[in-house]
């Protein structure tokens, strides 16, 4: 660095600030080489000044997204930490005796922006390292651990896996009967007209009995979804299981809601689910915003319920049930919402918690209207939503309990 604060042609913060790009990138950011070239010559005009500075020239490039921020946090406090970072970090998980301490809360984003800066740089030559052998027989096996991990404290290369096990999610046989009929080869009820016109064909002379029976059809699938700061990574995650259906199923419909409603059918109908969701952030204006559910659940009854809610639908609504301004008309939206379809399910991401009480005024103002209240945090309980959407819900998914506990 030159005395005026300017970056040096010959120095080696170019580089660095490439290698801090890659470590963004690989904790889940989209940065895109035109975004190092902008970061490098950013710096090169402001020059580096305060470390805060520093880190608002760098944050005002790299974040385009509002939950990225907590990412860039994490990952600029440890990368410009200190020099030896990634041999220390790596050095901390030797095997070493076990702590009977609590253990301190992560904070969002620390663990994608730890293990991005965990990785050996490409430049570095390999070295030799001792091999470690773990006794893994009585540990659990990946697999189950990913199943039980809350999307929220999941690393980049967890997600894809997650992302990758809702692909193979086996969807719910849930066909309802319908009132109109479908040929049949079994003898259960004569289809008169299908009969008088087979007769045609031998002019009368022969007269064949043909048969029908009740279609069996999917039900019409609604989701109404939670896009709101405290719901965004969740939503996220769902959206890819919400691709899943929408390429099996034919009648899925899905909006997003914080501060106003947006529906996303068209853009989830992509066949790449990458490429879908980016169109439905593109559609979306509010997203990671506040969240205003009586206001959004006032649009959906009024444009959009006799339009998708027919012959049975179920309703999906994922939300944490935070409303920013009063409860206002919420019971009574829900309560409408609630009349308007076959079956109404909760899907709150709150409910990882053990000791969760129904205590905010939009919780309490909700739960009377719902048919089942299930959490939606991992990967379990978005396979217990499958088997749930085949049957009935138990006594565990009653938010009744929740209400008796509220009063």
């Amino acid at each position: 660095m030159s005395e005026t604060g300017k970056a040096k042609p010959d120095g080696r913060l170019a580089d660095n600030i490439v290698y801090f790009a890659r470590a963004l990138r690989r904790a889940g950011m989209r940065v895109g080489p035109a975004a190092v070239t902008e970061a490098v010559e950013a710096v090169r005009i402001t020059g580096i000044g305060s470390r805060e500075d520093f880190y608002w020239t760098l944050h005002s490039v790299f974040v385009n997204r509002h939950e990225d921020h907590a990412v860039f946090d994490e990952a600029f406090r440890l990368f410009w930490r200190s020099r030896h970072l990634i041999e220390k970090m790596i050095a901390m998980f030797s095997p070493v005796a076990l702590e009977r301490r609590e253990k301190e809360k992560q904070r969002a984003g620390q663990t994608r922006a730890s293990q991005a800066l965990q990785q050996k740089d490409e430049r570095r030559p390999e070295q030799d390292e001792p091999e470690i052998e773990v006794d893994a027989r009585f540990t659990s096996s990946g697999r189950e651990v990913l199943r039980k991990l809350d999307f929220a404290q999941m690393t980049a290369e967890e997600i894809a896996a997650a992302k990758q096990a809702l692909a193979g999610l086996i969807l719910p046989f849930d066909r309802v009967r319908t009132r109109r009929y479908t040929p049949s080869h079994r003898p259960q009820k004569v289809d008169p007209r299908a009969t008088m016109r087979a007769s045609l064909k031998t002019g009368g002379s022969l007269i064949l009995p043909k048969f029908r029976e009740p279609r069996m059809v999917h039900p019409p699938l609604v989701v109404l979804a939670d896009i709101s700061g405290s719901m965004s990574q969740y939503t996220r995650i769902f959206l890819h299981f919400l691709h899943v259906l929408t390429e099996k199923r034919r009648r899925v419909h899905t909006f997003l809601f914080g501060t106003r409603l947006t529906n996303v059918t068209r853009q989830m109908r992509y066949r790449d689910p990458d490429e879908a969701l980016e169109e439905c952030a593109a559609a979306v204006e509010d997203w990671s915003g506040g969240t205003r559910i009586a206001d959004t659940l006032s649009e959906f009854n009024r444009l959009w319920s006799r339009r998708v809610l027919s012959q049975g639908a179920v309703v999906l609504l994922i939300s944490d049930g935070l409303e920013r301004e009063g409860v206002g008309d919420l019971p009574y939206q829900m309560e409408r919402l609630h009349k308007s379809c076959r079956r109404l399910i909760w899907l709150n991401p709150l409910l990882r918690f053990d000791g969760f009480e129904a205590r905010a005024m939009g919780v309490r103002a909700m739960l009377p209207h719902v048919d089942e209240f299930r959490p939606v945090h991992n990967l379990e309980a978005l396979s217990d939503l499958v088997d749930a959407l085949e049957g009935q819900g138990d006594a565990s998914t009653d938010p009744r309990r929740f209400l008796s506990h509220a009063a």
